[in-house]
C-alpha cells in the first residue's frame, strides 16, 4: 500500500509541483476561516495545500476527528493514507483524470473556476470505515495554468446509502459547463465521449424523481416512501426502475452516489 499512495504522491509533483517554481505561502487570515467553514456541512474537514511542496498551509481543527494525530503533526501523506487499500487504484486514476483536466483540457485561464469531487471511502483513527466525499477547487492559480494554493473539503456521508463510484465530477463554479461523473477507467479526460455518455442527472430527473433519488438516499425502503409520499409502493418501484433506466445506474446505493457529485441531492448530515 505504502508503494501505491508514493506513486500518487510522486505523480502531484510530476504533474503540478515542478511547474511552481517558487514558494509563496497562502495568507491564511480569520475572515477566511469562516468564510470556509460555511464550505463544511455536516462531519468534515478542510485544508489548503501549496503545491509548490504539497505542504498543508492549514488544516481546520475537525480533522482530529478523522485522524489520530495532532494538528500540528498532520501532514497530506497522513490524510492520503486514510484510505481504504481496495480504492487505492481507484483513487490513482482519479488523480490521473484531475490532472488531465485542469492541465491538459481546460485553457489556463478557466482554471480557477472548477472544483472537482468524488467518493471514497477511509478508515479513521479508530479504525472505523466511513464513506467521504471529496471536493478541492484552486485558490490561486499562476499565469501558466497551474493551482498554486488548492482548497480541500473531506465530508462524511455515510449517513447516506452510498458507494464510491469509478467517476469524478467537474463543477463549473459560476455557472458554466461542468462535467458530471466522468469515467475514470482510461486515466485520462476525454471530451469526445462526454456528450454522449454523461449528463448532469438534475436535467432531465423530475421533481418527483429528485424526491425519491433523496429518500432513498436516507435509507428508506420503497414502502416507506410510499407512506411519506402518500403514493403506493408499485409507483415507487416504477419510479426506481425508470431513474435507474435513465441515469444508467444498476443500483441504488450507486444512483445515491452519482447524484451526489451531481449535486442531485445534499451532503449534509442526517436530521434526527
Amino acid at each position: 500500500m505504502e508503494k501505491e499512495l508514493k506513486q500518487i504522491s510522486d505523480y502531484w509533483q510530476e504533474k503540478y509541483s515542478s511547474q511552481v517554481k517558487e514558494y509563496r505561502p497562502f495568507q491564511v487570515s480569520e475572515y477566511f476561516k469562516r468564510f470556509a467553514s460555511l464550505f463544511a456541512p455536516g462531519h468534515s474537514y478542510f485544508y489548503v495545500v501549496n503545491i509548490y511542496n504539497f505542504e498543508l498551509e492549514y488544516v481546520s481543527d475537525s480533522v482530529k476527528d478523522f485522524v489520530s494525530k495532532s494538528l500540528r503533526e498532520i501532514k497530506l501523506q497522513d490524510l492520503l493514507q486514510t484510505v481504504v487499500s481496495e480504492e487505492i487504484e481507484s483513487v490513482k486514476l482519479k488523480s490521473k483524470v484531475i490532472s488531465d483536466f485542469y492541465t491538459s483540457f481546460l485553457k489556463k485561464e478557466e482554471v480557477w473556476a472548477y472544483k472537482n469531487m468524488f467518493t471514497y471511502r477511509m478508515l479513521d483513527g479508530e479504525g472505523k470505515k466511513r464513506k467521504m466525499l471529496y471536493q478541492a477547487f484552486p485558490l490561486s492559480v499562476l499565469e501558466n495554468g497551474t493551482p498554486e494554493h488548492v482548497f480541500c473539503l473531506q465530508t462524511d456521508v455515510s449517513h447516506l446509502q452510498v458507494t464510491s463510484t469509478n467517476t469524478v465530477s467537474f463543477i463549473h463554479l459560476h455557472g458554466g459547463r461542468s462535467y458530471f461523473n466522468v469515467d475514470i477507467s482510461q486515466g485520462n479526460f476525454d471530451p469526445e465521449v462526454l456528450d454522449a455518455e454523461y449528463s448532469d442527472f438534475s436535467t432531465f430527473l423530475t421533481k418527483r424523481e429528485k424526491q425519491i433519488v433523496n429518500s432513498f438516499s436516507r435509507g428508506l425502503s420503497a414502502d416507506q416512501i410510499a407512506k411519506e409520499l402518500n403514493l403506493s409502493p408499485h409507483t415507487i418501484k416504477t419510479h426506481r426502475k425508470n431513474i435507474l433506466r435513465k441515469t444508467g445506474c444498476t443500483n441504488t446505493t450507486e444512483l445515491v452516489a452519482k447524484c451526489l457529485t451531481s449535486g442531485v441531492i445534499s451532503p449534509g448530515p442526517k436530521l434526527v
